[in-house]
């Protein structure tokens, strides 16, 4: 550690001492300096871990011109590192590895080691995949911004934070975190499960000198994310009490209003009443193991009654899981017939 870095650490301490000390819970080193990592131009990396707003009087920006580094010294509170408890993120090395330096108190720093044992079973856990998939879902927000922007910089821009995302996705899905700083992002996946091409594709977005070639290798890296973070379950039987209604419902919500779609020449209503079965049977598919059904790919903007037939046989199709497990399509003659067997039960 340079001289200049030990000097620093030693006045934070001793102004957090002077003047907020009920504030100043921790003080702690990571980065670079932290893993022994350290070279000319490293900056200081601090865990400055306060308990109310007075220990921000201990935050400082500044250059040092005879070094000619940048230093970014800056309180976090406990509820910060609550946060990165939840590892939400995979740059949780401030928390997990900060060599502490300062502690006003035992329950200080046995505070910090509940949130790191809370971090750490978290990450063993499969409860780590739920924080990637909203990762993932976040990471297709980028990726749609990356598509509408009117520029290629803030396509750029948004693919930037694109990329941040995914790799926090990477991390956290080998249950690990970042322990280095950025420039060792590749280094740090070596050896570990990674999405195909994936360095190829975000090699291919920072490379880009046009819009289409960013939005190409932008989708290329979204889809292999989601094929990456796509779990294979055995997915549960239907049964009569899991299946039945579905399709009397499907019937009863969008049936008849593709047909009427078709006497209006209605293409709007047409789209997305067929899409609407697609949904419903996208849904009972993500849980029941039963044929998969792709409805809107024979969708025809120009042609209704295609698509009240197709409405039709798509249903029909899905009529045959009530017949595989003995399950018969709830139908009534008429109203009273129906009465008759609800005032029955």
């Amino acid at each position: 550690m340079r001289e200049a870095h030990k000097k620093m650490i030693d006045a934070v301490i001793a102004k957090g001492l002077k003047v907020c000390p009920e504030s100043l819970a921790l003080v702690g080193i990571y980065g670079s300096v932290s893993t022994k990592e350290e070279h000319p131009m490293s900056d200081l990396d601090l865990l400055i871990v306060i308990d109310d707003e007075q220990g921000r009087q201990l935050s400082k920006t500044f250059i040092l011109d005879d070094e000619g580094i940048g230093y970014d010294i800056y309180c976090t509170t406990w509820e910060m590192l609550e946060g990165d408890a939840e590892c939400s993120h995979s740059h949780i090395s401030k928390l997990m590895d900060s060599e502490i330096v300062y502690s006003r108190d035992e329950a200080s720093t046995k505070r910090l080691e509940e949130l790191r044992q809370k971090a750490a079973e978290m990450l063993a856990s499969d409860e780590i995949i739920g924080k990637v998939l909203e990762i993932r879902d976040q990471i297709s927000r980028e990726y749609g911004y990356v598509a509408a922007a009117d520029s290629i910089g803030m396509q750029r821009a948004h693919a930037s934070f694109m990329i941040s995302l995914c790799f926090d996705a990477v991390i956290l899905w080998n249950h690990r975190y970042f322990k280095r700083s950025g420039k060792y992002a590749f280094e740090e996946l070596k050896g570990l499960n990674v999405p195909e091409n994936f360095s190829e594709n975000i090699d291919g977005i920072i490379r880009a000198d046009d819009s289409e070639k960013l939005i190409a290798s932008a989708t290329k890296l979204l889809k292999s994310i989601v094929a990456f973070t796509t779990i294979s379950s055995k997915k549960a039987a239907p049964t009569k009490e899991t299946i039945a209604g579905a399709y009397e419902e499907s019937f009863s919500n969008w049936r008849n209003k593709m047909y009427d779609a078709l006497e209006r020449g209605d293409v709007y209503s047409s789209f997305m009443n067929l899409a609407c079965l697609q949904s419903m049977m996208d849904d009972i598919g993500s849980e029941l193991d039963i044929q998969k059904f792709n409805v809107m790919e024979d969708y025809r903007a120009e042609d209704l009654k295609h698509n009240a037939e197709l409405f039709d046989s798509e249903l029909e199709r899905f009529g045959q899981e009530y017949k595989k497990i003995g399950l018969d399509v709830l139908r009534y003659k008429d109203a009273d017939d129906f009465i008759a067997d609800y005032l029955r039960d």
